[in-house]
């Protein structure tokens, strides 16, 4: 079962196509997904082909987000102790990613 609406999933298709041929892009994330009851949250802009790898930002509830890839997208997003990821309803970006990054000054913007 995927959590990801369709157009939430065309949106991070095409980030990703721009990705995958190199573009230098910085979009809006497109969806927010937490652990409920832990700090761990995933904002993510991007799908690879397959529809199973996201790419965005990524905080283990360190309070330091870097810049990463997260897969099983079509299964869910599960923690450790075996929590599922949820989508956070009515997120809505107020700036692009690797800006976001910059303002909470980390610098660690390898991906």
């Amino acid at each position: 079962m995927t959590f990801l609406t369709d157009h939430q999933r065309e949106q991070m298709r095409a980030n990703g196509m721009a990705r995958a041929r190199g573009e230098d892009c910085d979009p809006y994330p497109v969806v927010k997904l937490y652990i409920p009851g832990a700090d761990a949250t995933w904002v993510l802009t991007a799908l690879d082909a397959d529809g199973d790898r996201a790419f965005g930002l990524m905080d283990a509830g360190t309070g330091f987000p870097k810049v990463g890839e997260v897969s099983s997208m079509r299964k869910g997003i599960t923690e450790a102790g075996g929590l599922p990821a949820v989508v956070e309803a009515n997120y809505t970006p107020r700036n692009p990613s690797v800006r976001v990054l910059k303002e909470v000054g980390n610098s660690d913007l390898e991906g």
